[in-house]
């Protein structure tokens, strides 16, 4: 028993190397995999999910649950001696659960969703979605080495990889002007981040000289306060960018322009929890930093608020669903940051997140499929009847969401406003508050999108398709319902089954420490459930006394407060980035390449053409991007290289 456990952590790397070996596949056999690529994708994944099980069963009985494991020398350079290595810890373990549980679900609705996909079809769909399940592929793999890895380095890869394939797969559609155009501010808006973390790391590295967990949190002590505040405050930007958080927020909606099985694996599972795993793993310095706990409780609050409103604002169906990942995201990070009182629970709510999110978004994508791709709710309306199996499962995510008594949210989200509650001071009435306030606005956006799509008046009977075509709405086929419902059941156990005798709590204490439960605070602990129900259902009420009992007009009226007016222009995200971070970036790029533009078109266009390499995708339309791309590919490998010879040199 004791050599199968061994053998079984001893070859974890074998999480990795399924899903990169499907990628790698589908991505290179050309037409040869066209037929039967789909099934490869998701066999690995399903493979990987299996692994991971056994592997999660094997740490949990283990009596010392955190292991290293070396796989290979990776960069050694100087005193920079980093090894390519794995930490499989209880953290880490739940995050392989969730990303290959979901992951593989997503993967065999995917089957189903791009089967006739006709938002793509260019006379070669095999082709097209052998290249989306290779992209699918690459994108758990990459979320694997995030949570894996053993050093902040590690992490930094697949940090960067899950960024890439995110940009591969919010443009799939390229033929899509929209489309191009968000996977583009996906990936820029997420390097403004990426800086934050990778100066964290170089912080790291000068004053600890490791970049390993091992090392860096048993050390944490010999840094300064000043230090660390810049430490935890960088890395928070990082984790700003990958989760969607203000004021890095706009990119995430945008996002919607991918094909829905996307919008499912990012928004629900992995892309956006990067950021909460990221401020998790790094407890250790968090802890020692209360000024920079302070901050994230501060950006958790601010977020979960302001993605409430927008989502109040917003009748794409997709968009709204994303506007509430933001805000869900916010309620985790505001839990990671009220330091050793949430750590847990912001992984739990992440975990429940990741079933009730993902069914909503699948959900979301069947709707979509019985209605030729519209997203817009005023045209749909009493579809219930028409999609039985996706409005139940909607309906029980949509529960879940709102923290419907002893679903999923009801255990997880009520959890951190009670520890919000539970700080000192002024602390527990604003963030308890904040927490508070986005649960009755949960309640209303979400009844709202409910009410418009399933029930009341069939407005799509008098309409048309963009297409021109009759609406005929039908119920998906079970290999889209299937996963659903799959994801329905979790949304109404998982709360349960991880609060139950504090069993994630526990299980997470060698990671994360044990939980620390205040007894004071702003309400006592009895109260606040009871407070949370009644504003969520008073939420509930308004929108159904604002969309639930009269006629729905099909165009979006335009003369509306200022408040619905500033919520439908994202709160002033866009602006915002577009006046700090666009337009002084765009101005100092020009500068500098006017110095000499013919060396630097010259180094680019080869770096250009070798990335292409005769590949279809970037003969389309993002050309542009791909050339910027590759500048700064190469602008930011220059930079790497020069500060790892300053920091390495002994």
């Amino acid at each position: 028993m004791q050599s199968a456990q061994g053998a079984v952590q001893g070859n974890a790397w074998l999480l990795i190397a399924l899903p990169l070996l499907g990628a790698t596949v589908l991505l290179l056999a050309g037409r040869r995999a066209n037929g039967w690529g789909h099934l490869l994708g998701s066999a690995t994944v399903i493979a990987t999910f299996a692994y991971g099980v056994a592997l999660f069963a094997s740490i949990a009985r283990d009596a010392e649950p955190v292991r290293e494991l070396h796989v290979f020398s990776w960069i050694p350079v100087n005193a920079l001696q980093v090894d390519f290595g794995l930490r499989l810890d209880p953290l880490s373990m739940v995050f392989v659960l969730l990303i290959t549980g979901v992951g593989a679900l997503i993967h065999l609705y995917s089957i189903g969703y791009m089967a006739h996909d006709q938002q793509g079809r260019t006379g070669r769909d095999n082709t097209e979605r052998r290249r989306f399940f290779g992209y699918l592929n690459l994108f758990v793999a990459a979320m694997l080495i995030l949570v894996l890895g053993n050093s902040f380095l590690t992490l930094y890869l697949g940090w960067e990889g899950v960024g890439l394939a995110s940009y591969l797969l919010i443009g799939f559609w390229q033929h899509r002007p929209t489309a191009a155009a968000a996977a583009t501010k996906a990936f820029v808006m997420n390097r403004v981040g990426d800086v934050g973390l990778a100066l964290a790391i170089f912080l790291l590295f000068a004053k600890l000289g490791t970049t390993q967990y091992t090392e860096v949190f048993a050390r944490a002590g010999e840094l300064s306060s000043g230090v660390l505040l810049a430490i935890t405050l960088l890395l928070l930007l990082g984790a700003c960018g990958k989760s969607g958080q203000v004021p890095l927020q706009a990119w995430l909606p945008d996002a919607m322009e991918g094909p829905t099985p996307v919008s499912a694996l990012i928004h629900a599972a992995t892309m956006v929890t990067a950021g909460v795993y990221l401020i998790a793993r790094s407890n250790p310095l968090y802890t020692l930093s209360p000024d920079g706990r302070l901050v994230v409780t501060i950006i958790g609050a601010v977020t979960l608020l302001v993605g409430c409103v927008i989502g109040c604002a917003y009748d794409d169906i997709k968009k709204v669903l994303a506007y509430s990942t933001v805000s869900q995201i916010g309620y985790m990070i505001l839990a990671v940051g009220l330091g050793p009182a949430g750590y847990a629970l912001g992984i739990m709510h992440l975990l429940t997140h990741g079933f009730f999110k993902a069914g909503l978004f699948l959900g979301a994508g069947s709707v979509m499929h019985a209605m030729r791709d519209e997203v817009n709710m005023r045209k749909f309306g009493g579809l219930a009847k028409y999609l039985p199996i996706t409005f139940a499962t909607f309906a029980l995510g949509y529960l879940a969401l709102i923290g419907f008594p002893f679903l999923s949210g009801f255990y997880s989200k009520d959890a951190i406003i009670e520890a919000a509650f539970g700080q000192e001071g002024w602390r527990g009435w604003v963030f308890g508050g904040a927490a508070l306030l986005g649960a009755a606005l949960t309640a209303f956006y979400m009844t709202r999108l409910v009410l418009l799509t399933f029930f009341g008046e069939k407005r799509w009977e008098k309409l048309k398709s963009e297409d021109g075509h009759d609406f005929h709405p039908h119920e998906s086929p079970a290999i889209m319902t299937g996963p659903m419902i799959v994801l329905a059941i979790g949304s109404v156990g998982a709360g349960m089954f991880l609060a139950s005798g504090d069993r994630l709590v526990t299980f997470l204490a060698p990671t994360l420490g044990e939980l620390q439960e205040s007894h004071g605070g702003a309400l006592p602990h009895s109260v606040i459930p009871i407070l949370t129900v009644a504003l969520s259902a008073l939420g509930a009420l308004a929108a159904w006394l604002l969309v639930g009992r009269k006629p729905v007009p099909v165009t979006r009226p335009e003369r509306v407060s200022p408040v619905v007016r500033a919520a439908r222009a994202d709160l002033g995200g866009n602006a915002l980035n577009d006046a700090v971070a666009v337009k002084p970036t765009a101005g100092l790029t020009r500068g500098l390449v006017t110095f000499d533009r013919a060396a630097v078109d010259g180094a680019v266009n080869g770096l250009v053409a070798a990335l292409q390499g005769g590949s279809g995708w970037a003969r389309r339309r993002q050309n542009g991007f791909v050339r910027s791309y590759a500048l700064s590919m190469l602008c930011g490998g220059v930079l790497l290289i020069g500060a790892l010879m300053v920091v390495g040199t002994p």
